[in-house]
């Protein structure tokens, strides 16, 4: 499928979702919030899909939130979203393969919004964040007020949600808002290379520990301990059985595992 405003791509376990309107900075239209639903609901089908990682185009932004150039202008009526289109956060949040957020530059507002859906965001150095939708008369979209205290904690959240000053990378890192702070020249390799560790994990594996973070948000301390344990006391199928036995191989013989599929 071709898209006008994001590029998609997806072999060998990673999906790529890259917002792509670089001479806007990769401002968001509603084209963008479509398109962009329309790829991550084919990634989340797709079970092959055990990575996915969202970034921009170019190298001055990641997303600064809505295009306010397009949204005070004249509107293109093909430029169209409807209301499921905006559950894009659901979809990076609770789809089954582990989702990364790669802050290529500024991320602001929505943008910020969909970084935060994600299980992890690293960010380049020089990047430069913000809520900002106080500074457009906007109270906020895209899950921030359900992702971000969840992330850097209830006080600090909204502290940076009221008063939606610039932040820097370093800042970000500090907080644990991000996770990774990556020099600008290295970024792309530095991305590259946590993606190559984890499809270096059994498939199976590291979807299942996906999901016991997801049902772990859901339930009580008690309630999910018991769903783990009955999981982990499951008999495996037999290529999820190879699998683990293979890894316990590979440990003590100091090596990388080689896993078959379904493992």
């Amino acid at each position: 499928m071709t898209y006008s405003t994001i590029t998609y791509e997806a072999a060998g376990g990673l999906a790529t979702l890259t917002l792509n309107r670089p001479e806007q900075r990769n401002g968001m239209t509603n084209t963008m919030v479509r398109e962009t639903h329309e790829a991550l609901t084919r990634a989340a089908a797709d079970r092959s899909v055990r990575v996915l990682v969202l970034t921009g185009a170019g190298e001055r932004a990641f997303c600064p939130g809505a295009d306010l150039n397009w949204a005070t202008g004249a509107i293109d009526p093909s430029d169209t979203a409807e209301a499921h289109h905006f559950r894009v956060p659901v979809l990076l949040h609770e789809m089954s393969a582990v989702t990364i957020a790669a802050i290529n530059g500024a991320a602001a507002g929505a943008g910020l919004g969909w970084a935060c859906a994600c299980d992890i965001r690293v960010a380049k150095r020089s990047a430069v964040l913000n809520t900002a939708f106080l500074n457009v008369a906007v109270a906020g979209d895209m899950g921030i007020p359900w992702s971000l205290p969840r992330l850097i904690g209830a006080s600090r959240a909204r502290d940076l949600s009221f008063f939606p000053d610039k932040f820097p990378a370093e800042e970000a890192h500090r907080i644990g808002l991000v996770t990774r702070l990556i020099e600008d020249d290295g970024f792309r390799s530095a991305v590259a290379g946590m993606v190559e560790s984890l499809l270096a994990r059994a498939p199976s594996v590291l979807l299942r520990m996906k999901a016991h973070y997801l049902a772990a948000e859901k339930m009580g301390f008690a309630d999910y301990v018991d769903l783990e344990t009955e999981r982990h006391l499951r008999p495996p199928s037999a290529a999820a059985a190879a699998g683990r036995q293979e890894a316990f191989k590979a440990f003590v013989e100091k090596r990388k595992p080689v896993f078959g599929p379904g493992a």
